[in-house]
């Protein structure tokens, strides 16, 4: 891919400071001295039109009066003024603004309007814009010192994205003592004219960036944010605080940033999904940032603890208890060697107490063996200073040790005066250190967790097998129907139709208006059965006694069905009353009380909901929520994180449920929140699940009408498989070969197809002499995001197993304008038409996003590839890096 298009921003070779002041107790007067101060090397000019000369340098009466070009512009003026200074900054020809003046959204109706101003004048001219009401940016690398805080920042691998001014200045702060460094810190202030996905781009793409911490308080475009970040997550480690975790915060964080903020559930899940970790406070965030300074990666959560003391030890295998941690079982050699160098009295289990007058050589052996044993996956060291201990000694050995394993290690010096020096120790070697052990077991935690939300993120859910394919068309038409009503609360029975329209099983229902229809479909159905009332208006038929169950006669029919209607019209007389339904009664000896739905969160769009059914659900609050689409790994975890799942497997007199029909009807209630985007809630409440099968016995579906969309999946945070863009083709001698996007199950294929290639077709493609695919570039191959980018394979079917013949890729520019394309058929299929076939799909795909032009790179001696090329309309230029490249591009809208 060609230089990020935001490049310019955090290395810009000129800056023009717009309101520069030489009064260092101002706003401008801090940002100016801070870029004079800061190292940086391009052009700097000071505008204000009341002064001549601003801390040394000559200044400038407006951004007009600038001769040479200017990349940066901060604005550091009146709110009132910003609008027009934009304006100017844009006729200009200025790339970038960052705006440090406060005064708009967050002061009301009139500042907001200011705002809008500011950002569509911004847009006018193709000028990108950071803030209002921000601390600024920060670049060490690059000498860029464009904030109001009071110093700068060492250099580092650590990027830092906030929604707040206040925390990054906190943490700048904190980063000093600590040895922490930054590649870059960014503050979005109102987040108006560029959001945290485009940053996100830039940092996956930055060199001097290796992890990164994000501090949010509200998401505005959740598929940007989404796809950004499961994009940036794959390769670079994150972290995120959110403020707004309950009600009250969130009515903060709206005055604050005006940012849409969702349910805290919605958002965990959201976060799980990317495979980030998200921390509750600011603290937990400083150890995480202090934890990923260290480079260190856990292979999982098992975890050792050494210590010198007894006490510390279980404080911290409770906190480890607490945080779901594993304390690792020591192997029997790891025992044994420990056995031959500790004292008879040492613990001989984990956590390891080595007795309080180990040396710096007992830890030494202690440390090594836990470290060496596969079971182990980190180790916490802990010391307590007694009379015997000598702290530093033992931190120097551990420290020596850090760097010959790639486990983490974590230091817990318990104490101040005597274990200060080896606090400082452990800061200069870059090893995470604390003062007690249950923050110590926290980062463990956190690191581990992003472990494991790294499983989820490589989770891409494939098509709709073609077994029970739902009736998508029938289902669309019941929610329609409704809608034409203006109803948007589906009936009981309409409910269930769209369930079996997705091929889930439901109790069988029938809706009467009177006790002799009621015993009619009683006697069909057969003896027991169930009525409940029906209405749109109630929505918990149990608490206005609309329900009745076990019905086992015609004369309890009868009665039951004035009783409920009674009993509605008693405790609410408003409630539209549309007959009674009647269905069989559920039997199920073994039967388990489930709920499975869908709620719609703000921002995220479709959640998927499961836990504990019946009466009680909202009393029990045993639920988990994941976002959709869902496959079966993330359907097994799902389960595995209720309470209720406890009681799923064999239970008393009780056998285990049939688990795979209850994963079958998530993943089936996945592919309807998918399909239909109408749905905004559903619950199947109880669905009843044994060990012959489960069965929707009630649900509820409440629709409404669409925002128009060219995206078929606009209404989802995380882009499903575009099982639509499948297509069969034949090859002009009658082969049969089938079209489609990339699947992570296709990483076997993939290989074997790389491998297959030429050493000529593997140097055109990869412009390199790779022998086969690293097991890195499989999953950034085949588990791709389907929004920013798309990979079609042409795929032969031959002894039930797929040959793949040709693949070709775009990954869109952060902008969304243009798009780079990669491309290469297996040399035995070329000459045939896939290349042809293949890359006029990938046109399709990219227009139907939106982007305007498609580019790449292709070797000059690559003839085949060029005469390809140009029968597709795309026109060559040599490169101006390399000669020996020629740069195609061609306009697709």
């Amino acid at each position: 891919m060609s230089k990020h298009y935001l490049s310019l921003l955090f290395s810009p070779r000129s800056v023009a400071v717009i309101g520069a002041s030489s009064r260092l107790d101002s706003v401008g007067g801090v940002v100016f001295k801070n870029m004079l101060d800061s190292g940086y090397q391009g052009q700097l000019y000071p505008v204000n039109p009341n002064h001549a000369e601003i801390q040394g340098l000559p200044a400038y009466a407006s951004i007009e009066s600038i001769a040479e070009p200017v990349d940066l512009a901060i604005i550091i003026t009146r709110a009132a003024t910003v609008p027009d200074v934009v304006e100017s900054c844009g006729k200009r020809g200025v790339r970038f603004a960052l705006v440090l003046s406060a005064g708009f959204r967050e002061t009301g109706p009139q500042g907001a309007a200011l705002e809008q101003a500011v950002v569509a004048n911004a847009r006018r001219y193709g000028m990108r814009l950071i803030g209002p009401n921000c601390l600024g940016i920060l670049c060490p690398a690059s000498g860029l010192n464009a904030t109001f805080s009071n110093g700068g920042a060492k250099a580092g691998g650590l990027a830092l994205i906030s929604q707040s001014g206040a925390f990054c200045t906190a943490i700048m702060d904190w980063a000093k003592p600590n040895n922490v460094g930054f590649s870059s810190i960014i503050s979005m202030g109102s987040a108006a004219g560029m959001d945290f996905g485009e940053i996100l781009d830039y940092l996956a793409s930055d060199p001097h960036t290796e992890s990164i911490l994000l501090y949010i308080e509200g998401v505005q475009h959740a598929r940007s944010f989404m796809s950004a970040l499961r994009a940036v997550a794959r390769i670079k480690p994150i972290f995120i605080v959110k403020a707004g975790r309950h009600a009250v915060g969130s009515k903060a964080a709206l005055s604050h940033t005006g940012a849409l903020v969702g349910s805290d559930d919605a958002f965990d899940a959201a976060l799980q999904r990317a495979g980030v970790v998200r921390v509750d406070t600011i603290v937990q965030l400083f150890s995480a940032a202090k934890a990923l300074s260290t480079h260190f990666r856990p292979g999982g959560n098992r975890l050792a603890i050494v210590t010198n003391g007894g006490g510390p030890g279980v404080m911290a295998a409770d906190r480890a208890a607490d945080l779901g941690v594993t304390m690792a079982t020591l192997s029997d050699g790891t025992l044994a060697q420990l056995n031959a160098v500790l004292p008879d009295t040492w613990s001989h289990g984990n956590p390891l107490d080595i007795i309080g007058d180990a040396t710096a050589e007992r830890y030494r052996h202690a440390v090594a063996h836990c470290l060496q044993d596969d079971g182990v996956d980190g180790v916490l060291v802990i010391l307590a200073p007694q009379a015997m201990t000598q702290p530093l000694e033992v931190a120097n050995t551990i420290i020596a040790m850090a760097a010959q394993f790639d486990k983490p290690l974590i230091a817990c010096w318990m104490g101040e005066v005597q274990v200060d020096a080896s606090r400082q120790a452990f800061n200069r070697a870059g090893i995470p250190n604390f003062r007690t052990p249950e923050p110590a077991v926290e980062v463990f935690s956190f690191i581990s967790a992003y472990y494991q939300n790294q499983k989820l993120l490589m989770q891409t859910p494939g098509p709709i097998s073609d077994h029970d394919v739902p009736d998508e068309e029938g289902a669309r038409l019941l929610i329609e129907g409704a809608l034409a009503e203006h109803r948007k609360i589906l009936s009981e029975i309409e409910s269930k139709a769209i369930l079996a329209a997705f091929r889930i099983p439901i109790a069988k229902a029938v809706v009467v208006r009177s006790p002799n229809e009621a015993l009619l479909i009683a006697e069909e159905f057969g003896f027991p059965v169930v009525m409940k009332i029906n209405s749109p208006d109630i929505t918990h038929k149990s608490d206005v006694g609309g329900i009745r169950l076990n019905l086992g006669n015609a004369q309890a029919v009868r009665a039951a069905y004035h009783d409920i209607i009674q009993s509605v019209q008693k405790k609410n007389p408003g409630a539209r009353i549309d007959g009674i339904v009647v269905e069989p009664m559920v039997v199920k000896p073994n039967g388990r009380e489930l709920m499975a739905g869908v709620t719609t969160d703000a921002v995220f769009g479709p959640v998927i909901t499961f836990g504990a059914g019946g009466v009680l659900v909202e009393v029990l609050g045993d639920r988990t929520v994941a976002l959709p689409p869902l496959n079966g790994f993330l359907v097994k975890d799902m389960i595995q994180r209720t309470q209720i799942a406890k009681l799923l497997n064999t239970f008393r007199h009780m056998p285990a449920v049939d688990m795979a029909a209850l994963e079958s009807i998530l993943l089936r209630i996945s592919e309807m929140v998918c399909a239909l985007p109408w749905i905004k809630e559903m619950d199947i409440n109880p669905l009843i699940v044994d060990e012959n099968g489960a069965c929707a016995v009630d649900a509820r579906i409440v629709v409404d009408y669409l925002q128009p969309s060219a995206d078929h999946y606009a209404h989802m945070a995380i882009h499903p498989y575009p099982a639509h863009l499948i297509t069969r083709w034949q090859l002009p001698d009658g082969t049969g070969l089938t079209i489609r996007p990339i699947r992570p199950e296709d990483a076997e294929i993939e290989q074997e197809f790389a491998r297959g290639l030429s050493a000529e077709a593997k140097y055109f493609r990869f412009m390199d002499t790779l022998q086969e695919l690293s097991q890195s570039m499989l999953v950034r191959f085949t588990q791709i995001d389907y929004d920013r980018e798309m990979a079609f394979i042409a795929v032969l079917k031959h002894d039930n197993r797929e040959k793949e013949l040709g693949v070709c890729r775009y990954v869109a520019s952060a902008d969304g304008q243009s798009c780079e394309f990669a491309l290469v058929v297996a040399d035995e299929w070329q000459n045939k038409g896939i290349g042809n076939k293949l890359m006029n799909c990938l046109f399709d795909a990219a227009r139907a996003k939106g982007i305007k032009a498609m580019e790449g790179e292709v070797l000059a001696t690559n003839r085949s590839m060029l005469e390809l090329v140009h029968r597709l309309g795309f026109e060559a230029s040599i490169s101006q890096e390399d000669s020996a490249i020629r740069r195609i591009v061609k306009q697709l809208l």
